[in-house]
């Protein structure tokens, strides 16, 4: 079973229907007993950082969160759901983030002219043989709906980046933590092939 995390963040059921439409058993749930019962995680979500830590914490979500990743059970983050897995924003400055992974989400500059957010497609630049980009290759289009962008200290967990403006750690991963700025649920064959790759993760 795979929980997807429901906090009140946007774009939460096109993640369930996606998951289901690849043959898994899809639950969208805050319960914390759910969630420690799944087989897979994932944390979506379009929204403020601030805010979102806020009802996570609200909810109780923390402390299940961060008992899974511990687990080592399969765990995803989509959109905003990989900014919260790191240590701060510049969105919500004072506010901390889940610290999984050690890095912060920046602002664009909205330099060289480019528009703020970013919107739509752009291809991946893959850094690593992650296990998210089994059979993708390099240059792959993705979707993309962001004004925030994660930048992660430690370059060794960076899987994809995009060029837009600045260096954008598209994608990452360390151990049974997987994390995507883009939507897969989104990105057509390519992200369902993605979809499918976290799903696969034992």
């Amino acid at each position: 079973m795979v929980a997807i995390i429901d906090y009140d963040a946007g774009n939460i059921r096109s993640v369930e229907k996606a998951v289901i439409s690849r043959g898994a058993d899809a639950v969208c749930t805050r319960d914390p007993g759910t969630i420690s019962k799944a087989d897979h995680v994932i944390l979506p979500g379009v929204g403020a950082f601030g805010d979102a830590m806020g009802k996570l914490d609200n909810y109780g979500l923390i402390p299940v969160i961060k008992e899974i990743i511990q687990r080592g059970i399969p765990f995803l983050g989509i959109c905003l759901g990989e900014q919260l897995l790191f240590e701060r924003s510049e969105e919500s400055p004072g506010v901390e983030g889940l610290g999984i992974l050690k890095g912060e989400v920046r602002k664009f500059s909205g330099k060289e002219g480019l528009k703020v957010p970013n919107i739509g497609w752009n291809s991946i630049e893959l850094q690593s043989d992650g296990k998210l980009f089994n059979g993708i290759k390099n240059g792959s289009f993705v979707y993309f709906v962001h004004s925030y962008y994660v930048h992660a200290f430690d370059r060794e967990i960076v899987t994809a980046t995009i060029d837009y403006g600045e260096t954008v750690d598209a994608a990452v991963e360390k151990g049974n933590v997987f994390a995507t700025q883009f939507h897969p649920e989104k990105s057509s064959d390519c992200g369902m092939k993605i979809l499918e790759n976290f799903l696969n993760v034992h």
